[in-house]
């Protein structure tokens, strides 16, 4: 299955120029998930386009238009994904174009239990999982799993966990198996305080023997005596390499312990065999060949030990004799662990001294490997438990001075470590002054010759977020940086590096919805409603006051607002407390003058401008401010206009008054006029506007000079004294 989803073409709409949204869903069958190629995508700020996954439990958004680049390939985990877009503008959409296909779902890898392992058939939907422990531990949970064919396939069950068998039992009909010492959760079904004590008895079949071998014992020592006879007491005796066989068809095994602060490793492995034959061998860390696997009189066992191994305590081979009572000849030998030495197969294996045994104080092994030139050593950690005081160095080079790749103490789960060259060495330290001494497990590494890789491992892609690489391959010292989508804050390092052992320094981090505002900020001289401890979350309001004697400037209140996509953001910017004074009244408006902006008063902090009319010039300031204060007070007084020309009147009065002869001559035949001048005055015709009336009436088309007296609005410092001038 798969399709092309395009833009849509606004000609073809019935609405051509008007905004658009639209939504597409596609839906594959059961098992398949979508996969989407942006082909094409071409938006403005306007518009908005988002991938989301459906069929969990919430919408996830896979995509967004701030992040989709041509080329880019979008996975959904379930088989259900839909396309929304949306656009304000009136005309002009932008395009995209995505080409999309089914693909197989899976489930994911189940992880294998401690003490056990894990066979899967197949992780697509109908495949199964099944699960199994080691001997001597028994599946606690389900044993089968299946990948089910849902919206987003899962196992059908959880994985098991593996567990030891329980303290003491009785075994009927034995043949072959193990004894291991309890959990604690197990022993203290047994126990009274720290006291631990429990019983085994083992029942071959009638006419067999068992053979009890020690695979692995770390007991503490106490001074109980044994009043009983004992084939063994780890009280007592050593633990013997090649085992015991019992005289009859039982062995009775007690495991008594008084105290918790060590703990308790015990692996006892049981086989039953009847009078006609020897007991079949067994070598732990070794493998055998037999002539017979039944191990009748006459049969020869060839032993080998496993890498990491050496032979020690016994031959090699060894032949089932004496027909009266069947036995083997010689002891089985013991494969130990090596402490140092140079290792040149291309594979193996490097164990802590005395492996499977705890490793002893004062030890300092040196191991060294060697590959082909071209090549390089992949070194496999699977086991790391050693005590704080030991360590464990590991040198990229053929002796001690070489490069140090890492060095370990404690415990750490399973890791691996890339050579740089063809060469390792090991080196191991345990302290041989450690008053606190405690038994500890040791550490099991692996090795094999690999090609060369000098690069880290690739690493997916975060979920609503991306990196970005300081070096286009990933090699030593690359760095990674990482970043969230708009709206998403990042958990976890954002900055991860590529070591010198080809591993990163920290694992990916994780990008998660913010769900709160940023902190808005306290207002100087004032108090807010919420404070920083409580959060900021979608929903909350923030109150604002102000101390007394200020005042807010701008909202009283903000909430904060979540969003689709990007964070959540404030519904306004945070206010301010501004001090609160008393304005400043107006200072007046000078003679033969006027203000920029006239008001009856002006807050503290604002400017007056002044200006005077043609002919006279302003004395004072321009500019006054007012100054804050309890009241606020100009901080200068008002100017004022004083004239310019001392004969400016007189030519004036001269030009209105020829002015007037001219005009009123054709009105001399029919209409006696008499005009009268006392006092010239000059004011603008907005002077009514600025400042107090005058009791005048200015001459329109419609005046019926029914006044005979008129005053002009000239008003001047000269001439002195009253003019009138009749006309008849």
């Amino acid at each position: 299955m798969e399709g092309i989803v395009e833009s849509p073409d606004p000609l073809s709409s019935s609405s051509p120029f008007s905004p658009l949204e639209c939504t597409y869903s596609i839906t594959v069958y059961l098992g398949y998930g979508v996969e989407i190629q942006v082909k094409k995508v071409n938006l403005s700020k306007e518009e908005s386009l988002t991938i989301l996954e459906l069929g969990g439990t919430a919408p996830e958004l896979l995509a967004n238009e701030t992040l989709m680049s041509e080329g880019q390939v979008i996975r959904s985990s379930t088989n259900q994904v839909q396309i929304h877009y949306k656009s304000l503008k009136q005309a002009n959409h932008g395009v995209f174009s995505f080409h999309y296909q089914a693909f197989l779902l899976s489930c994911s890898f189940p992880l294998s239990p401690e003490s056990g392992g894990v066979t899967v058939t197949d992780i697509h939907p109908g495949g199964q999982a099944h699960f199994h422990c080691d001997p001597g531990f028994e599946v606690r949970g389900h044993e089968v799993a299946t990948c089910l064919n849902t919206t987003r396939p899962k196992w059908s069950t959880p994985e098991p966990q593996c567990v030891a068998v329980s303290c003491g039992g009785w075994i009927r009909n034995a043949s072959v198996g193990r004894i291991l010492s309890p959990t604690l959760p197990s022993a203290s079904n047994h126990s009274s305080g720290s006291n631990l004590s429990c019983h085994w008895l083992l029942e071959a079949k009638e006419g067999h023997r068992l053979h009890l071998h020690f695979e692995r014992v770390a007991l503490d020592e106490d001074n109980d005596n044994s009043t009983a006879p004992l084939l063994f007491d780890s009280d007592l005796d050593d633990i013997p390499e090649r085992g015991f066989v019992s005289e009859g068809m039982s062995l009775y095994v007690e495991l008594t312990a008084d105290s918790s602060s060590i703990p308790l490793l015990l692996a006892l492995r049981y086989e039953a065999f009847d009078g006609e034959h020897c007991y079949e061998p067994y070598l732990p860390h070794g493998n055998f060949s037999s002539s017979d696997i039944t191990f009748p009189l006459g049969t020869v066992v060839t032993f080998s030990c496993s890498p990491g191994f050496i032979m020690e305590q016994g031959s090699g081979v060894m032949e089932c004799v004496d027909p009266n009572d069947p036995h083997w000849n010689e002891s089985e030998p013991v494969c130990r662990a090596l402490c140092g030495g140079e290792l040149t197969d291309t594979v193996g294996t490097v164990l802590s001294p005395d492996w499977p045994q705890s490793y002893s104080k004062g030890q300092d092994c040196v191991w060294q490997i060697h590959v082909s030139e071209d090549k390089r050593i992949e070194l496999d950690i699977q086991i790391l438990n050693i005590r704080h005081n030991d360590i464990l160095t590991l040198f990229d080079g053929h002796d001690l001075t070489s490069h140090v790749i890492g060095q370990y103490l404690g415990s750490r789960e399973r890791f691996r470590v890339v050579s740089g060259g063809s060469e390792v060495t090991i080196q191991f330290q345990s302290d041989p002054d450690d008053s606190t001494f405690i038994l500890s497990q040791g550490f099991l590494i692996h090795y094999r010759e690999v090609e060369p890789n000098d690069t880290c491992p690739a690493l997916p892609q975060i979920e609503f977020g991306w990196s970005s690489s300081s070096h286009p391959s990933l090699v030593r010292g690359s760095v990674l940086t990482y970043q969230c989508q708009p709206g998403y804050d990042i958990v976890g390092s954002d900055i991860i590096t590529c070591q010198w052992d080809l591993s990163w320094s920290n694992n990916p981090p994780t990008c998660v919805k913010i769900q709160q505002c940023p902190d808005p900020g306290e207002v100087v001289n004032g108090a807010r409603s919420v404070h920083p401890e409580s959060g900021f979350a979608v929903g909350t309001v923030v109150r604002f006051t102000c101390n007394q004697g200020y005042q807010l400037e701008g909202p009283n209140q903000i909430s904060c607002h979540g969003r689709d996509t990007g964070m959540p953001k404030w519904s306004d910017r945070s206010p301010k407390c501004v001090l609160k004074y008393d304005p400043c009244p107006n200072p007046g408006v000078p003679d033969n003058g006027y203000q920029t902006l006239y008001k009856h008063s002006y807050q503290a902090g604002e400017t007056l401008r002044f200006f005077c009319y043609e002919g006279y010039e302003l004395i004072g300031e321009v500019i006054i401010n007012c100054v804050p204060g309890h009241p606020s007070q100009w901080n200068s007084p008002p100017p004022f206009c004083k004239a310019i020309f001392p004969d400016y009147c007189q030519n004036l009065l001269h030009s209105c008054l020829l002015f007037s002869s001219s005009a009123l001559a054709p009105l001399s035949s029919s209409l006696p006029v008499s005009l009268s001048v006392c006092r010239w005055q000059w004011k603008p015709l907005f002077w009514k506007s600025l400042s107090h009336t005058h009791s005048y009436s200015p001459i329109t088309v419609e005046s019926d000079f029914n006044n005979p007296l008129y005053e002009a609005g000239v008003s001047c410092s000269q001439p002195s004294g009253n003019f009138t001038y009749k006309l008849t």
